[in-house]
C-alpha cells in the first residue's frame, strides 16, 4: 500500500501547529532510536471544551422531569438550553508519546425533584493517546460520587485540526459515545456505547522546549478551512424535514422541528395482572405509572406532518419480576416509527440471559391517526398495536412455546410530540406513582431497583426456580384467565 499517514490525532495536530508558527514556538526532535521516552512535555493554555452530553437528556431535564440545569464554577450555557462551555483548560501534550491531557473548570448540574434525580459533573478533563481518548469526570448522583472516571470514548479518527482566535488550533464536533462508567453514573437512563453530543476543543501551547523540530509529526499544510471560534452554540434541535408552518383550519397546522414528547404504553394488560398477582413492576429513568399503564419520557424525535412521517425514541424502563416463577423481564430504549398508515414499536428486552437490542416488537394501525399538530402538539392517540413475529418470541423459551403469535393485540400505543417551545402535552393519566426504582403491582415478591442481568452488566439474584423464563412467561396469558390451577401447573415444570 502507499506510504499512508497513519488518521491525524490531537496530540501530533498540536504540535504540527505549534510548527506552523500560529505561537512561534518549536518542539523538540523526535528520534527513532528511542529518544522519545526522555522527551520533554509542551504546556497547554486557555483551552476550552463545547460539550453538551446528550441534547435530548437536557430537553428532557428541563421539559418531562420539569426540572433544571445550572452551569456552576465559570462552566457556561448556550441560550436556548444550548451546549457547555468549560474554561481555564490547562494541561500538556507529552512530545514523545503525544498524548495529551486538559482539566478544565466549571461544572454542570441536572436536577429534578419530579423525577427525584440530582446529577452534578464536575473537574472535568480531557485526555487523549493515539486516536482515541475520553472525557473525564466526577460525576455525584444523589449524593453518592464516582470520582476520576471516563464519562465519553472519543473517537478521533479523521479529525482535523483548525485555527481559532489568537492562535488556538481547535478540534472540531469530535464523536462521543457514552462508557459504561457514564451509563452508571446517569442512573441508567442510557446505555454503554449510547452517542452522546460531539466535543470541540480549543487549546493554545503555553511554552515549548529550544530544540527545532528535525520531524514533524504530521503534514505540515494548514487546513483549508478556517474553523468558526470556539464556543459554537449548538442548535437546540435537528429537524430532518423543516417545512415552513401554514395555517390551516381550527388550531392544525403541519408539524415540524420536535421540542418535547411522551409515550403512553402498557406493554399487554393481561401479563401486567399476571405479573401483580405475584410480583411487580419497576420502573426507572423517568418512567411514570399512570391509570392504563406506563409514561415514557422524551428522548429523541423528528415529525414531518405533510409527508405523514414520524420517529420517536423515549427513555425510561420497565421490568417485570415474579421471584416465584422466575420471571425477570426488562422493556426499555423504546422507539415507534410511523410512516403514514402502518407503523412499528421496536423496544430493547432484557432478560437474565441477556438483550435483545432492537427487537421490531409490535405493527402499529395508523390508518385513522391524524399528523397533524393541535395547539402545537402531534397526537397519535391510542393507535392499536399486534405482536410481531419476533415481539411473541420474547416470551418463549427452548422447553416451551409462546402463548402469544404474531398478530395477538397488545396494549395501544399513545405518542405525543410537541413542535413548539412551552406547548402543553396531553396528561398521560399519571396515577402519582414511584419513579426511580420505585414498585408498582401487589404481590409478595420485593423487588429491588438494580438492573437486570445480561446485557445491562448487573447481576440477577436467585428466583427459587429453575424453570426458563420463557417457558413460564408462556403461561402468562393462562394463568390469568385459569387463576391457581394454571400456576400449579406452571411450578410443576419444575420437576
Amino acid at each position: 500500500m502507499a506510504a499512508t499517514r497513519r488518521p491525524l490525532t490531537l496530540a501530533a495536530a498540536v504540535a504540527t501547529a505549534v510548527a506552523l508558527g500560529a505561537t512561534a514556538l518549536t518542539l523538540p526532535a523526535l528520534a527513532a532510536d528511542g529518544a522519545a521516552a526522555a522527551a520533554p512535555k509542551l504546556e497547554l493554555k486557555d483551552g476550552t471544551l463545547d460539550w453538551g452530553f446528550k441534547e435530548s437528556f437536557r430537553k428532557y431535564v428541563t421539559g418531562a422531569a420539569v426540572g433544571k440545569i445550572e452551569a456552576t464554577d465559570g462552566a457556561q450555557q448556550a441560550a436556548g438550553n444550548g451546549v457547555f462551555t468549560f474554561t481555564g483548560g490547562t494541561g500538556t501534550y507529552d512530545t514523545g508519546t503525544h498524548a495529551t491531557d486538559t482539566a478544565f473548570k466549571g461544572g454542570v448540574r441536572f436536577s429534578s425533584t419530579a423525577h427525584r434525580f440530582d446529577i452534578k459533573l464536575s473537574d472535568v478533563r480531557l485526555r487523549t493517546e493515539g486516536t482515541g481518548g475520553a472525557i473525564k469526570a466526577d460525576v455525584s448522583l444523589n449524593g453518592a460520587v464516582q470520582n476520576d472516571i471516563d464519562l465519553a470514548e472519543l473517537d478521533l479518527t479523521g479529525i482535523r485540526p483548525g485555527q481559532g482566535e489568537g492562535g488556538a488550533m481547535t478540534f472540531k464536533d469530535i464523536p462521543a459515545t457514552l462508557t459504561a462508567d457514564g451509563a452508571k453514573a446517569f442512573n441508567g437512563m442510557y446505555k454503554e456505547g449510547d452517542q452522546l453530543d460531539p466535543a470541540t476543543l480549543s487549546v493554545k501551547a503555553g511554552g515549548a522546549p529550544t530544540e527545532k523540530p528535525t520531524q514533524t509529526p504530521e503534514p505540515t499544510d494548514k487546513p483549508t478551512a478556517t474553523p468558526k471560534p470556539t464556543q459554537t452554540p449548538k442548535p437546540t434541535a435537528e429537524p430532518t424535514a423543516t417545512p415552513t408552518p401554514t395555517a390551516t383550519s381550527g388550531t392544525e397546522k403541519p408539524a415540524g422541528e420536535v421540542h418535547d414528547g411522551s409515550l403512553t404504553w402498557g406493554v399487554k394488560e393481561s401479563f401486567r395482572r399476571y405479573i401483580e398477582s405475584g410480583g411487580g413492576a419497576t420502573l426507572s429513568g423517568g418512567a411514570e405509572k399512570n391509570d392504563s399503564g406506563y409514561d415514557f419520557p422524551y428522548a429523541d424525535g423528528d415529525v414531518d406532518s405533510e409527508a405523514k412521517k414520524l420517529n420517536a425514541s423515549f427513555g425510561g424502563a420497565v421490568r417485570f419480576a415474579y421471584k416465584a416463577h422466575g420471571i425477570d423481564m426488562k422493556f426499555s430504549d423504546i422507539k415507534v416509527a410511523a410512516d403514514g398508515a402502518k407503523g412499528t414499536l421496536t423496544v430493547d428486552v432484557t432478560t437474565p440471559q441477556g438483550t435483545n437490542n432492537d427487537v421490531r416488537f409490535a405493527t402499529l394501525d395508523l390508518s385513522k391517526a391524524s399528523y397533524a399538530a393541535k395547539d402545537d402538539v402531534v397526537v397519535l392517540d391510542k393507535v392499536p398495536a399486534a405482536f410481531t413475529a419476533a415481539g411473541a418470541e420474547q416470551f418463549e423459551s427452548e422447553d416451551a412455546p409462546s402463548s402469544y403469535k404474531e398478530g395477538d393485540a397488545i396494549d395501544p400505543v399513545t405518542v405525543a410530540l410537541s413542535v413548539a417551545e412551552g406547548a402543553k402535552l396531553p396528561d398521560g393519566g399519571s396515577t402519582g406513582g414511584s419513579t426511580g426504582s420505585g414498585t408498582t403491582g401487589g404481590g409478595s415478591a420485593a423487588l429491588g431497583g438494580g438492573t437486570v442481568g445480561g446485557g445491562t452488566g448487573g447481576s440477577l439474584a436467585s428466583t427459587g426456580s429453575s424453570v426458563p423464563t420463557g417457558a413460564l412467561l408462556g403461561t402468562a396469558g393462562a394463568i390469568v384467565v385459569a387463576g391457581a390451577g394454571a400456576v400449579f401447573v406452571a411450578r410443576r415444570r419444575t420437576s
